[in-house]
């Protein structure tokens, strides 16, 4: 039978359980948009820009059982969208990005778009296929996705040459989708250790990431067997309820909040879950870990990299935890008192005291918005940050109460990635509601994106920390510079951004506009009418994690830097 490559690649998409795609049209993938626009399972989306597009992905892909798709031009459109993949691809977030590509017997050099794409992207994705011919077409889909999905997903790239995707060619079939590839074994044995350990130890914690989020139910039954405080990395926070009584927040040590620094302070057995110990989520690495730390990760090569590990377990979380929590069970642990739970409860109501109390002048306390934010919208909410100094205050403040309801840029950390994923999130969830927290700076970024979802009808509320400057690092240049160098943005109307995209618009300008603030913006999304929120925040008091981190890097300073570092703060203190 004849078929042309953008008919093959449109049945391959459908098969696989693509439900919507993200990119923008030009000559060389012009055939794929028309078959993809009479597909009766998939909606393309049009996006503003291909970053935007990535992150729309990104968002799919992590609030939703559907992979995250891109159909993009070449060259332009695949640099245009690699940060997104480059995210996508550090947080380990399944992406299939499917390319036009040069018309490859032409003969002609010079031709449009013509760059080696698969060069340029090889170190953020998983893999890359350039398809040869229309046989290849949907065992080559196939193939992209369950790469992307097998051991730690991640985005794989997928070229489909002009002449291919086009024209017509002779296939012999086209074959159903076979189903995904079993995962792999784990080692029982390892398992069994890991809970000798847990039962053994005077006092266990947890500390989880990303890889844990499917695993909260028994995760929480664990957790309440052991007595553990339970931290997690900035993209775990959704792996645990926020407002579980052993819940502590985001990391352990001197950067993160008092609740979990005491409660760890007494663990001498860490169980890591689905967390790679990096920079954020570690402090600058300046987290310390108890020799008996047990950890388990789809991915072996993050075994022993910051942290040794006494036990390490390959395998996927969703498989080795509940054969952990069986094991842990057979040794019928002895449960404690509630010290360790009241502890925590009264080292985080002492620190949301101490931010309550703060004096915000004229401007938006965030510890009262984020109170107000959390009474306000349902348990069930998906909430999105950018990254930047609100970021941290989401993860200090802001109570995460499911899995995967929150998602944010973590080791990659791209600015921009808000907007866009508040939208990939609400599509991929239409009855869910969603809220995005982003900084003006990032909101410069991509927040022209508003457009698509005005396009497409989504009630969303995002909210903008407005202050004037790039804080997060105006806060780290304060210390060691005393001035602020690139740091400080021209006033910015967000009103006038609203109005431009055709969103809705309203101003929380003072702590007596939180309440009618939030609700007014929550009504308007309920009536599927996309929403931005001018927060104008108050940044004068530090997150622990921004104090701490700032501490921890100068520590692994050499004498002699922090000795230059140290003197000329002193010296701009004093002369300005």
């Amino acid at each position: 039978m004849k078929k042309t490559g953008a008919q093959l690649a449109r049945f391959a998409l459908e098969q696989i359980g693509v439900e919507r795609t993200f990119g923008i049209p030009g000559v060389h993938n012009t055939e794929l948009y028309d078959e993809l626009n009479q597909s009766e399972t998939i909606t393309p989306v049009l996006v503003t820009h291909e970053v935007g597009g990535a992150f729309m992905a990104d968002a799919v892909s992590r609030t939703s059982d559907s992979i995250g798709t891109m159909v993009i031009v070449p060259a332009a459109g695949a640099t245009h969208a690699s940060s997104g993949i480059g995210e996508a691809y550090l947080a380990g977030v399944p992406m299939l990005i499917i390319s036009g590509g040069i018309h490859t017997e032409s003969g002609h050099q010079f031709q449009l778009h013509d760059m080696d794409q698969h060069t340029l992207l090889s170190p953020i994705t998983k893999g890359s296929f350039h398809i040869r011919s229309h046989e290849d077409v949907i065992p080559t889909i196939y193939a992209a996705y369950q790469l992307a999905m097998r051991g730690e997903p991640g985005p794989v790239f997928v070229e489909l040459p002009y002449n291919i995707g086009n024209f017509l060619g002779e296939v012999e079939s086209m074959p159903e989708f076979p189903g995904l590839e079993p995962r792999p074994k784990f080692d029982q044995t390892l398992v069994e250790q890991a809970a000798q350990l847990l039962v053994e130890a005077n006092q266990a914690g947890f500390f989880l990431g990303w890889g844990a989020v499917d695993c909260e139910a028994e995760m929480i039954e664990l957790a309440e067997l052991l007595n553990a405080p339970v931290a997690t990395t900035l993209q775990g926070l959704s792996a645990f309820p926020g407002n579980h009584p052993l819940h502590t927040g985001m990391g352990f040590g001197g950067y993160s909040v008092p609740a979990a620094e005491k409660a760890f302070a007494k663990c001498d057995t860490v169980l890591a879950v689905g967390a790679r110990f990096a920079e954020i989520p570690t402090g600058s690495f300046s987290m310390e870990v108890p020799e008996n730390l047990i950890h388990i990760d789809i991915n072996p090569k993050v075994f022993n990299a910051n942290y040794p590990a006494k036990v390490a377990i390959e395998g996927d979380a969703r498989e080795v935890i509940p054969a952990l929590l069986a094991a842990v069970k057979k040794l019928n642990p002895q449960g404690s008192d509630n010290a360790m739970k009241e502890q925590i409860a009264a080292d985080k109501k002492a620190y949301l005291d101490e931010w309550l109390a703060h004096d915000s002048g004229d401007r938006v306390n965030p510890a009262k918005f984020f109170q107000a934010l959390r009474r306000k919208i349902s348990d069930d909410t998906i909430v999105v940050a950018d990254d930047g100094n609100h970021t941290y205050l989401v993860a200090e403040l802001m109570p995460i109460l499911g899995k995967r309801q929150y998602i944010s840029p973590t080791d990659f950390n791209a600015m921009g990635y808000c907007v866009p994923a508040v939208i990939g999130a609400k599509m991929a969830n239409p009855d869910t509601p969603v809220v995005g927290i982003v900084g003006d700076g990032a909101l410069l970024m991509t927040g022209m994106e508003m457009i698509t979802a005005v396009r497409n009808n989504l009630g969303l509320v995002v909210f903008v920390f407005n202050d004037g400057e790039l804080s997060q690092i105006a806060q780290a240049q304060e210390i060691p510079y005393n001035r602020k160098t690139c740091t400080v943005l021209h006033d910015f109307k967000v009103g006038a951004l609203a109005d431009a995209v055709g969103a809705e618009f309203v101003a929380i300008h003072s702590e007596a506009d939180i309440e009618s603030g939030i609700e007014k913006a929550l009504h308007l999304a309920s009536q599927n009418r996309p929403v931005y929120v001018d927060v104008r925040v108050d940044y004068s008091k530090r997150t622990r994690f921004t104090s701490g981190i700032v501490k921890a890097t100068l520590k692994r300073f050499a004498t002699r830097d922090k000795v230059r570092i140290i003197s000329r703060a002193v010296v701009r203190k004093i002369t300005g």
